[in-house]
């Protein structure tokens, strides 16, 4: 399958090898792309494990998992990337069956060599 991250690469070449825990996302971007792709495949333990250590208090994989199964997603658009924040838009399904938008600047951290997802803001 094409990666859902929006990357014309099939999954198993772009996210999978992140999800799988093979490699680390090497950017900020491609640790947020992944991120997406984890909530279209319900990957949980991967949106845990790569959220900053400082603010999974508030998140757990059940949480995720939750989040995941009941959203359909559609699309991926970045808007803009940084060294550690990136804009998207993450297209969606709700439950009316309309398609809404989730604008963030997403901020990352990288510690120890791997990427985190810290917080963002939503517009």
């Amino acid at each position: 399958m094409i990666c859902p991250c929006g990357n014309a690469l099939q999954y198993e070449n772009c996210c999978g090898p992140y999800h799988l825990k093979i490699k680390n996302a090497p950017t900020a971007e491609a640790l947020m792309r992944s991120r997406y792709s984890a909530f279209v495949v319900v990957d949980a333990d991967y949106l845990f494990a790569t959220t900053h250590a400082s603010k999974r208090k508030g998140s757990s994989k059940d949480a995720y998992m939750k989040s995941a199964k009941n959203t359909k997603w559609l699309k991926l658009e970045i808007v803009s990337a940084g060294f550690d924040t990136v804009e998207f838009k993450a297209f969606y399904v709700n439950s009316k069956f309309q398609t809404e938008v989730l604008h963030e600047k997403s901020n990352f951290k990288l510690e120890d060599g791997k990427w985190y997802y810290v917080d963002g803001v939503f517009y």
